[in-house]
């Protein structure tokens, strides 16, 4: 088997990472919980159930990641498993997810928020007008077959090293993505199921929030064609 470890970046999600970290399968090696400056018990919930509990007092998306990855470095898995800590990602769904990589068929595989599987509710309008936009451009530009910016992925190892993230915030996953497709990279969508987050998010939740991230990834897809990235 390979070794899996989890990611998990978190900011004030005491309510919710306690069901995420339960529903993890048991195949999962090791899991990372990044608190991005939480105020509540993120982290003590996180740490009575076994995570290993990593400070990252940058607020951001990718500043938890990277610090996340800095941690997998000193003992590096095979795969490694992106999902929320609000609750909105089924993580029982996460063997599904890293099937295609185990088998050795792709290097990514993204966990596609499909309409048919999503809670009503659980993305608003302007979120998935921004997901459908963003695709359509990455398909235009970058001949894509992504059809979700989802959050639940996952990546090889050495995959992700080569990939060379630096973005901070809200545009993470989509540079993950872009980069994928610069290069070539093998992936695939798998679809999974999508609930109403627990809690309030701390992007879409807000008019700047989700004003923010759209500027952020728009302007990833944009600039990144033009790039010298190779």
């Amino acid at each position: 088997m390979n070794s899996i470890a989890v990611l998990i970046p978190a900011f004030n999600e005491a309510l919710s990472i306690g069901h995420v970290l339960k529903a993890l399968p048991k195949s999962v090696s090791e899991v990372i919980v990044v608190d991005n400056g939480s105020t509540d018990e993120t982290a003590a919930i996180a740490k009575n159930h076994s995570a290993t509990v990593v400070q990252e007092s940058r607020k951001g998306y990718g500043y938890a990641c990277l610090k996340g990855m800095e941690h997998l470095a000193k003992n590096p898995p095979e795969i490694v498993v992106f999902l929320d800590g609000d609750y909105s990602d089924f993580p029982e769904e996460l063997d599904q997810i890293v099937a295609p990589i185990q088998a050795k068929t792709v290097d990514f595989a993204l966990g596609a928020r499909v309409k048919t599987l999503r809670e009503s509710g659980s993305l608003t309008p302007q979120q998935v007008f921004g997901n459908g936009l963003a695709c359509l451009l990455m398909r235009w530009l970058y001949q894509s077959r992504f059809t979700d910016l989802g959050p639940f992925r996952a990546i090889r190892w050495d995959t992700l090293q080569s990939l060379e993230m630096n973005d901070k915030t809200y545009g993470w996953t989509v540079e993950m993505q872009l980069k994928i497709l610069r290069r070539k990279i093998s992936y695939t969508e798998i679809p999974v199921h999508y609930r109403k987050r627990i809690g309030t998010s701390k992007v879409s939740g807000t008019v700047k929030g989700t004003l923010m991230a759209g500027f952020k990834i728009l302007g990833w897809i944009g600039t990144f064609y033009f790039s010298g990235w190779k």
